[in-house]
């Protein structure tokens, strides 16, 4: 287990995909260490796994289109199994 994942041990974190901006290069499927994204019928990527998704931010850092955003779920929604983007917006 890397130090980053072991610092963030118990929290969730959501994923938002821009579909729009998204070409569908395959950088964030191919390098996601948890395996958290999927290809979808388009080659564009799906948060299959998005409860293994321990905040890396390798796939935001690297995306050459800027389409996807990590951000931390609030300490109480930690037991959902995925952010509800909505409530965040708000914060």
């Amino acid at each position: 287990m890397t130090a980053a994942a072991r610092g963030k041990r118990g929290r969730r974190f959501g994923q938002t995909i821009f579909y729009d901006w998204c070409k569908a290069c395959g950088i964030c499927i191919a390098f996601c260490p948890q395996q958290v994204f999927r290809a979808n019928d388009q080659g564009k990527p799906l948060a299959a796994r998005p409860e293994k998704c321990t905040g890396c931010g390798f796939c935001e850092i690297h995306c050459p289109d800027f389409a996807i955003t990590i951000v931390e779920c609030p300490e109480l929604r930690r037991k959902e199994k995925s952010c509800d983007h909505d409530s965040l917006e708000g914060s």
